[in-house]
């Protein structure tokens, strides 16, 4: 029975500005156009009567004290993640029962295990989260990032890993930095943003360059790497040192551009940094991924004439594409994900040497051996069952004694993150660790399910119901994402397994747009086919009320940024399949999107609005250009975060009023609401802010699908 409160509901008013643009000789209206400026004070008004609405609608709702406990034990298993050696260290994260964020650890050869880095400890408060971590080759000093408050604009800082004291000045302006250290530990290669003097106006978050550090000395002294086209349109570097430290590679994409360039240099000993040489560039349009491995041949794992994935091999004297020769030819049913090279235990030949192929089938992990000489097939490695990997591990050169020994990161949709070590002596495989907690997981059936989309393409998604087979439809849960090349997985997810919990039913559908199928996947839902994911996710819908799952008065829909921007299309195109969205973080204004947070760098997923056939495709689905007056539009939750500096929550700000003016529904019975949160922002959080966004999230959903919660 879906709730219904005895407390009359009225929006906060909004005025309806006269906004009318011509863009390409198209009139396109933006009447709150004003919500766009967070600090206005017409802005902070109607916020502050949001978040009052909000507070109060969320409070009322029955179930919270359930929702709160079961979720609370769920991520209450806490997680582990696979090793990282170095000379004997043993690198690794763990996050226990009642901890707030993952601690880093370093066991040492003796096996006392330590703790490096706790933002707990940092922080109290909870604000700082730790972005990213990398110790050197000789496991004696770590450079680790860590930002405040949800801004993502990370500090690098390098740590002696021994006394736990740090060695030199933080650096700044280490947002998406990737790092890689020259053998000896004194020097590594690092991206950091210009300086906000230096980088053209508006555009800081985009311009970075490539340096070359020496630990202690002055940032401003660092080298700069630079190379034919380095810094002629890219946004986003990536930056690898062979083991060696004999070749620097440096990738390069323009925004989130489903295309690459490569660069290599050798390093001279005397460290002065050569000239990057350029190996492939945008003109190619392919995917690649190169490293140079310990036989020091170059490896490149590529979507060139492989749309899931192959892997070629070259010399790293001759890197141009035209010299690379393929060493494990695509598979037509699954996609290649990442390779790793396992050293048989009492040999240090590379010639003995095998690569670990870690692929997916339709989102379903599989790993798979091949000879390092030739490509052949040698064997496979057996996985607990339908899950994903979390992290792929092997021992370093100087560690001879973990030879032959492969580490899995291991997570399913009932499984806690875990750690499972293949033998490749006598290809076994055992779970060397769990996570720490222990919750109770509901009894559940989980299955994947095929649909045929509008254009009769196969689409697939996962559902998880409650073990007991009761008959007739239940409320269900549908999510997905279906951008960007990103896969989602089948993981463990606490707000999943509470929904089930409580008697509902969950789905996660593999949308085109996303990775699950290879890049092909990708391109058939990017640009001017857009419309396709939206297509898939409500034949998803339409299969889950056709089986007797679930009915459209049941029916519930999450997605956060892209996936956002899908429940936003999902709910506008057909409002009345779906009877409650949560809308998270969401890409809304589909016109506009450009001009804030990190939106020019997405236009090659989307288009732009300054070509007028694209901004066609976009005014085909913008959400926010798709409301209309009069209609009946599900009960909708925005949840958005002030700190987020990659989608602005104006988006959100403008679609909710929008939805609020122009719904016929009852404010009582199908809401739209805005809930936002401050010091939080895009990624990740302590476990007690998420523990407290689910429990307003599915409670919103359960009380407009009918879900009765304990």
């Amino acid at each position: 029975m879906v709730y219904r409160p005895d407390t009359p509901k009225k929006y906060p008013p909004a005025q309806r500005g006269e906004i009318v643009e011509h863009l390409h000789g198209r009139p396109v209206t933006d009447p709150y156009r004003w919500l766009e400026d967070a600090d206005d004070d017409a802005t902070v008004e109607w916020s502050s009567a949001q978040d009052r609405l909000t507070r109060s609608s969320l409070g009322e709702l029955p179930g919270r004290d359930w929702l709160s406990e079961q979720l609370g034990e769920l991520l209450g298993a806490g997680s582990v993640s696979a090793p990282l050696w170095r000379a004997g260290r043993r690198f690794h994260t763990r996050r226990e029962p009642g901890q707030e964020h993952t601690v880093l650890y370093v066991t040492e050869p003796d096996g006392t295990e330590r703790v490096l880095l706790d933002p707990s400890a940092l922080d109290p408060s909870g604000l700082t989260t730790l972005d990213s971590w990398l110790p050197d080759l000789e496991g004696r000093r770590l450079a680790y990032r860590v930002s405040r408050g949800g801004d993502e604009e990370s500090v690098l800082h390098v740590l002696d890993v021994t006394t736990l004291e740090l060695v030199e000045a933080p650096i700044d302006r280490c947002r998406h930095s990737s790092l890689a250290w020259l053998p000896g530990g004194k020097r590594f290669c690092y991206v950091r943003l210009l300086d906000p003097d230096e980088a053209p106006p508006g555009e800081r978050a985009f311009h970075r360059r490539v340096w070359l550090h020496q630990v202690g000395d002055d940032p401003a002294a660092d080298q700069l790497i630079d190379g034919p086209g380095l810094y002629q349109d890219h946004n986003y570097y990536s930056v690898q040192v062979s083991r060696d430290g004999r070749w620097l590679i440096v990738s390069g994409s323009v925004g989130t551009a489903p295309r690459d360039s490569i660069w290599i240099a050798e390093l001279s000993a005397d460290a002065a940094i050569p000239r990057l040489r350029p190996v492939i560039d945008q003109s190619d349009d392919i995917r690649a991924h190169p490293w140079v491995e310990r036989d020091g041949r170059l490896y490149v794992l590529t979507s060139d004439g492989a749309p899931r994935w192959r892997l070629m091999v070259t010399e790293p004297t001759s890197p141009e594409r035209e010299h690379w020769r393929e060493l494990v030819a695509e598979d037509p049913g699954s996609v290649l994900n990442a390779v790793r090279w396992l050293q048989p235990s009492g040999t240090s030949d590379p010639g003995e040497g095998v690569l670990v192929l870690a692929r997916s089938r339709h989102a379903v992990a599989e790993l798979a051996l091949h000879r390092a000489t030739d490509g052949a097939p040698s064997g496979i490695v057996a996985l607990p069952g339908t899950g994903s990997l979390t992290g792929l591990s092997v021992s370093d050169l100087s560690t001879p004694e973990q030879f032959g020994r492969l580490w899995i990161g291991w997570t399913d949709l009932v499984t806690p993150p875990e750690v499972h070590r293949f033998e490749l002596a006598t290809e076994s495989t055992t779970l060397e660790r769990s996570a720490p907690g222990r919750a109770t997981v509901p009894s559940v059936l989980t299955e994947q399910r095929e649909f045929r989309s509008a254009d009769g393409t196969t689409v697939r998604m996962f559902v998880v119901s409650p073990a007991d087979h009761a008959e007739g439809p239940r409320p269900a849960l549908l999510t997905g994402y279906g951008g960007f090349g990103l896969t989602r997985e089948p993981t463990y997810t606490a707000t999943a397994l509470t929904w089930v919990a409580a008697g509902g039913v969950y789905a996660l559908a593999s949308l085109r747009g996303g990775g699950e199928e290879g890049e092909a996947w990708h391109r058939a839902g990017m640009r001017e086919s857009k419309q396709r994911v939206f297509d898939d996710f409500h034949a998803a819908a339409d299969a889950l009320v056709t089986s007797g799952t679930t009915s459209h008065d049941q029916l519930a829909i999450m997605g956060g940024s892209n996936g956002g921007l899908l429940v936003g299309a999902a709910l506008t195109q057909r409002p009345h399949t779906y009877r409650a969205v949560v809308c998270s973080a969401p890409l809304l204004d589909m016109v506009r999107y450009e001009k804030f947070s990190l939106g020019p760098t997405w236009n090659d997923e989307y288009g732009t609005a300054e070509l007028p056939e694209e901004l066609d495709w976009l005014l085909s689905y913008s959400p926010y250009h798709h409301v209309h007056d009069e209609t009946e539009y599900p009960a909708v939750l925005f949840t958005v975060f002030d700190s987020d500096s990659r989608v602005d929550p104006a988006h959100a700000r403008k679609m909710c009023a929008a939805l609020q003016h122009a719904t016929s529904g009852d404010p009582v019975t199908r809401p739209i609401l805005l809930r936002r949160e401050t010091d939080v922002g895009h990624s990740t959080r302590s476990v007690s802010r998420a523990r407290s966004l689910a429990v307003d999230q599915l409670a919103f959903l359960a009380a407009h699908t009918g879900l009765e919660l304990p």
